[in-house]
């Protein structure tokens, strides 16, 4: 009777340790499995999803690009070579048409995608405005 309750004893304490156990793994791989981002679509209150890519990346606003440095970074793969069509920096005769349907419809086709240009052109993480400052760098650089 004694060596059964101590083989009893044993069984539970056995028992409450791989219960244990278990319970540490589920929340281990619920971690593992846990998501890393939010999608926050612009207009949308995403509460302090919007401080985490600040936070990441040092703490701070991250200053807006230039236009040059949009430029250099992503239009000039299409604009700098005339892919698809695209107007290449520089060539006043190209962009003249382009110059007179006006500065708002040029900004409108580079955050919407206009003909083979996608939306955003190269340039996905991109805002409206540093979108806007490379198209004022293009066409001031192509009249």
């Amino acid at each position: 009777m004694k060596m059964m309750r101590v083989v009893a004893a044993a069984l539970v304490a056995f028992g409450l340790t791989a219960a244990s156990a278990v319970a540490s793994v589920e929340e281990q791989i619920l971690e593992r499995i846990a998501p890393v981002g939010k999608v926050c679509l612009q207009g949308e209150d995403c509460g302090s999803a919007a401080a985490a890519p600040a936070a990441a990346s040092g703490g701070g606003a991250a200053a807006a690009r230039s236009g040059e440095e949009v430029y250099n970074a992503a239009c000039t793969a299409c604009h700098g070579t005339g892919v698809a069509g695209a107007p290449v920096q520089g060539d006043a005769a190209a962009w003249a048409p382009r110059i007179e349907k006006g500065m708002a419809t040029l900004i409108e086709h580079a955050i919407n995608g206009f003909q083979a240009m996608p939306p955003r052109g190269a340039c996905g993480n991109c805002s409206d405005e540093e979108l806007e400052a490379a198209v004022q760098y293009m066409v001031e650089n192509s009249q």
